[in-house]
């Protein structure tokens, strides 16, 4: 079981946590949400709980919910920047359909 980073990813990750002068890592799960089911959350995580299983991915620590590992397990995480507009990207081999709008997900 495991979640990776590419390396646009993980330098990106790793930027932001100096940038804000704090954090352990990436926080990364799932809620449900949109008309396909699943949504993706990830955030910048400041501690880890308790129950947080976590990854080293290049170097950077990634925290995920016992809860929403089933849903992201497999996942690669990259980070695109296309035009003006940056944004996560995820290679999730789990999904087996999302909606038009590219927000959810069916597993």
């Amino acid at each position: 079981m495991a979640v990776t980073l590419t390396t646009t990813a993980a330098e990106h990750i790793r930027k932001s946590l100096t940038q804000r002068g704090k954090g352990v890592g990436l926080r990364f799960g799932v809620r449900k949400a949109g008309c396909s089911g699943w949504a993706y959350q990830i955030d910048y995580a400041d501690e880890a709980n308790a129950s947080d299983l976590q990854f080293d991915a290049d170097g950077v620590t990634v925290l995920i919910d016992p809860e929403s590992l089933p849903f992201v397990d497999g996942t690669e995480i990259d980070y695109r920047r296309q035009g003006l507009n940056a944004t996560f990207h995820f290679n999730n081999p789990n999904v087996k359909d999302s909606c038009g709008c590219g927000e959810s997900f069916t597993v």
